[in-house]
């Protein structure tokens, strides 16, 4: 335990160092928070649909976590270029205990980011239906950054340039944001698209995020946390089986 400790206060401590990285997750949340929830609130209010904003929060919360998270597949690579993965690799412990370090690092960053969208949220006005819910979306938000920090990982310990894990990074993570149903509701979408949706496992984490936060679901609570669950335990197990191939 005291590896996976180190390695995710080292990740924490990089996080907090890079002022640029704070300042980063506050900007892109908010020009969507403001953009969106004003922007597109006027016209989802008249179609008789509600406060577009309280609607927006809980997946903005996701798509912070859903980027920040995969960004830890790129510490790993900046990790290889000065040396420091080969160090970590050559040390008496499992492969398994520094990819779960790391990736713990990385998910606890991004769940940071992802609380701090929802204080701006509730600096422009939204509320929780249930605040003793909050908890339990915090929890449903840690565990998708497990999944993705995971799968990250898996990604950072194979690609062996910034290009390519950039090029992946963008065809894997638009779709699973844009195709999740965060920004728009799954009940009148075309078949298709719904189809998609159930297919993608950040719509259900949207969905369980907007269940505890504001009372609203598609899929329902139980299927989004089974899912999810699986989802969590399956990342692992990619990330766990991809770094013990890693090269350094």
């Amino acid at each position: 335990m005291r590896v996976i400790y180190i390695l995710w206060l080292r990740q924490i401590k990089r996080f907090f160092r890079a002022k640029s990285r704070i300042f980063g997750a506050i900007g892109q949340p908010l020009l969507f928070l403001v953009a969106l929830g004003y922007g597109i609130g006027s016209i989802y209010a008249k179609a008789g649909q509600g406060n577009y904003l309280e609607f927006l929060v809980p997946g903005i919360m996701a798509q912070t976590v859903l980027f920040s998270a995969m960004f830890y597949g790129a510490m790993i690579m900046f990790d290889r270029q000065f040396g420091f993965l080969k160090e970590t690799l050559v040390a008496p412990v499992s492969r398994l205990k520094i990819m779960l370090g790391g990736a713990l690092g990385g998910a606890t960053t991004a769940v940071i980011q992802g609380l701090l969208v929802l204080i701006i949220s509730l600096a422009l006005g939204f509320r929780p239906e249930h605040w003793a819910l909050v908890p339990v979306a915090i929890a449903i938000l840690s565990l998708l950054a497990i999944a993705i920090a995971c799968f990250s990982s898996a990604i950072g310990s194979f690609v062996q340039d910034m290009q390519g894990f950039q090029a992946i990074n963008q065809l894997l993570v638009f779709p699973l944001y844009f195709l999740s149903g965060a920004l728009y509701p799954l009940d009148h979408v075309p078949t298709w698209l719904r189809i998609v949706a159930e297919f993608n496992p950040m719509s259900y984490a949207v969905d369980a995020m907007r269940d505890t936060l504001i009372g609203q679901t598609h899929f329902g609570l139980i299927k989004d946390l089974i899912v999810l669950f699986i989802v969590v335990i399956a990342m692992i197990s990619f990330g766990a089986y991809r770094f013990r191939h890693i090269e350094a």
